[in-house]
Formats: structure tokens, C-alpha cells, sequence
């Protein structure tokens, strides 16, 4: 793949709940900003906009499906940094898919 599809997409910003340890806040030593997230439990917390019906990450930038950022891709927490690990081999999970089907996009090659 020439391109990074990824960056067209964004589709899983917009599908999924994001919830990853509070040891990652910048407060508490990380780099997730601290204004980027909702606490869940005294040990948890998520991204802001990924727990409604039609979520959408308070981080993502532009359009889904046309061409998107992560407004915090360095700091991001790692359930973003795991989730399409073999996106630079141009290999997706069925995950990704699913989120992209939620948005009308086709489906890319599966890892395995």
C-alpha cells in the first residue's frame, strides 16, 4: 500500500470506547492530556466522546472517511497505539472493519 489508509479513515475514533489506565495522565506522570479524559473508576478512565451512542474521540480532527489526524497522536493512550499495529504493513484487523463498516467504508486486508 502506497498510502496509509489510516489517515483517510478514522473510522475506529468514531466506533469504539477508549479506556485505558489513569497512570497514563499527564497528571499522574503519562501523556494523555488531562482534559482529554473522563474518569470511569477510581483506576480507569476514557477518552472524552467515545461513551455515547455515536461516539467520536474528542482528539480525532477532520473528516471520517476523507482525511483525518489524531490531535494527540504522540500522546495518545495505548489502546490507540495497539489497535492497528500492522497498519504500516498495510494488514487491518476485523475490528478496524467493523468500525468501517459503521461508517459506510469498505473493508481492508486482514492481518492473518
Amino acid at each position: 500500500m502506497s498510502a496509509n489508509p489510516c489517515l483517510s479513515c478514522g473510522a475506529c475514533c468514531a466506533a469504539f470506547r477508549v479506556t485505558f489506565h489513569h497512570s497514563e495522565l499527564e497528571s499522574e506522570g503519562g501523556a494523555v492530556p488531562d482534559g482529554l479524559a473522563v474518569e470511569e473508576t477510581a483506576t480507569l478512565c476514557r477518552m472524552r466522546g467515545t461513551d455515547y451512542a455515536r461516539p467520536r474521540c474528542a482528539a480525532l480532527t477532520g473528516t471520517i472517511g476523507e482525511q483525518v489526524g489524531c490531535g494527540i497522536y504522540f500522546e495518545r493512550p495505548s489502546p490507540c497505539r495497539e489497535f492497528a499495529p500492522m497498519a504500516e504493513l498495510g494488514l487491518f484487523s476485523e475490528a478496524c472493519n467493523r468500525a468501517r463498516a459503521r461508517h459506510g467504508l469498505p473493508p481492508l486486508p486482514v492481518d492473518g
